[in-house]
Formats: structure tokens, C-alpha cells, sequence
């Protein structure tokens, strides 16, 4: 029964225990399933031959028991017939009979209990699967939820580092200088159409010049009506 002592561990397994000794419990949850499934397959295998074995021990104790009622039977007919020889065979038989039932019984004793024991670790490991089963979902939503929050923390613990101010500032100067790029860019528009204000004497004359020519005109015009020219 070497069988019991392999699985005396999954008897006692502390899922939590082997849980918080994982570095990935994901990863852990995974293989332990694993591992159990395995072991339920060697403990169903083992379990049915055990428990064949004490069903088999169970019946020739039986067998013996109605074997001991029968020879006891016999006795007691060859007696009420008179025949004490026969009667003596008869108990002799049952006298033998009831020795080996003592070491069937024993063997059907242990038998049974090594059935229990297997039946025992057999529902344990089907309880132990269902719950890990259960929980697998649980954990490996947690595990997302972990990953995702450290990767906020490293992205925070980067972003905590680098100086701000610096960043700012060079802002600033950029938009300083399209500032002063505007400005020089709309001074070149006004140099390129002068203002009324800016014009010389010059151009005044040629103003006045132009009007003058034109009332001289007009005139002329006029007279040249009047004398019929």
C-alpha cells in the first residue's frame, strides 16, 4: 500500500500556503492543477483496485460464514442420524474453516479501511480541483488588475522624475520667439505701404501741381466757350 504514504501530502495540502510561496500565483494555480489532475488520475486507478480488493475480501468472508452455517448443519443431520463418525468430519471441516475465517476477516478488515482511506483522498482531491477551478478566474483577474496598476506606477514614477519646469520653459522661449517673428513680419508689411505721414514735400507739390493744372484747365475751357473758339 505504498500508494497511502505517496498521498498522505495531498491530504494534507495547503493550497494558501503553496499560493503565497508562488512569485507568479497565476502561473501557479495553473501548475497545481495540473499536478492534481494527475494525481486524481493515480488515486482513481489505485482507489478502484482497493476498493475491488476489499469487495473481493468481503465476499470469501461471507463465503466462509455461510461455509461455517453449513458444516455446522451437516453436523447436527449426521447426529440426529447416528452417524457420530460423520458428524465428527463435519465439525472437524468447520473447525478449519473458522480458523481461516479469522484471517479473512482481518483481511477484510484492512481492506476496507485502506478503501476508506483512498475514498477519502479521492473526494478530497475532487473538492481541491473544484475549488482551485473556482478560484483560477478570480486570481487571474486580480493578476490583470496588478500588472495594470504597476504599469501606472512605473509610468508615474517616470513622469515624477523629469523636471517639469525645464520643459516649461522651453515652451516659453519657442513662443517668444514666434512672437518676435510676427512682429518683424508685420513690420516689413507697414515699411512696404507708407504711411500719409511719411510722404516727402515733393510728392505734396506734384499733388498740388496736378490740381492746379487741372483748375487751369477748366478755365480755359470755359473762355474758349464764350468766344465761340
Amino acid at each position: 500500500m505504498g500508494i497511502l504514504k505517496r498521498f498522505k501530502e495531498i491530504m494534507s495540502a495547503n493550497i494558501n500556503a503553496l499560493l503565497d510561496k508562488a512569485e507568479d500565483p497565476e502561473k501557479m494555480v495553473d501548475q497545481y492543477l495540473r499536478e492534481m489532475q494527475e494525481d486524481l488520475g493515480k488515486v482513481k486507478a489505485e482507489t478502484a483496485s482497493v476498493m475491488a480488493d476489499a469487495a473481493k475480501a468481503e465476499r470469501d468472508l461471507n463465503e466462509c460464514d455461510a461455509e461455517i452455517a453449513k458444516m455446522q448443519k451437516y453436523a447436527e443431520k449426521a447426529l440426529l442420524a447416528g452417524n457420530e463418525v460423520d458428524a465428527r468430519q463435519f465439525l472437524q471441516r468447520k473447525a478449519q474453516l473458522s480458523s481461516d475465517r479469522a484471517v479473512k476477516a482481518q483481511m477484510a478488515e484492512t481492506t476496507k479501511a485502506n478503501a476508506e482511506k483512498m475514498r477519502q483522498m479521492h473526494d478530497k482531491l475532487l473538492k481541491d480541483i473544484a475549488t482551485l477551478e473556482q478560484r483560477k478566474d478570480s486570481i487571474r483577474t486580480k493578476m490583470a488588475a496588478a500588472r495594470t496598476q504597476q504599469k501606472i506606477n512605473d509610468l508615474n514614477e517616470r513622469v515624477g522624475s523629469m523636471n517639469v519646469t525645464d520643459g516649461v520653459s522651453a515652451f516659453d522661449r519657442m513662443e517668444a520667439k514666434a512672437d518676435r517673428m510676427l512682429d518683424e513680419a508685420n513690420a516689413r508689411a507697414e515699411l512696404n505701404n507708407p504711411s500719409p505721414e511719411s510722404k516727402t514735400v515733393d510728392d505734396l507739390v506734384s499733388k498740388y501741381d496736378e490740381d492746379g493744372d487741372s483748375k487751369i484747365d477748366d478755365e480755359l475751357a470755359k473762355m474758349k466757350a464764350k468766344l465761340g473758339l
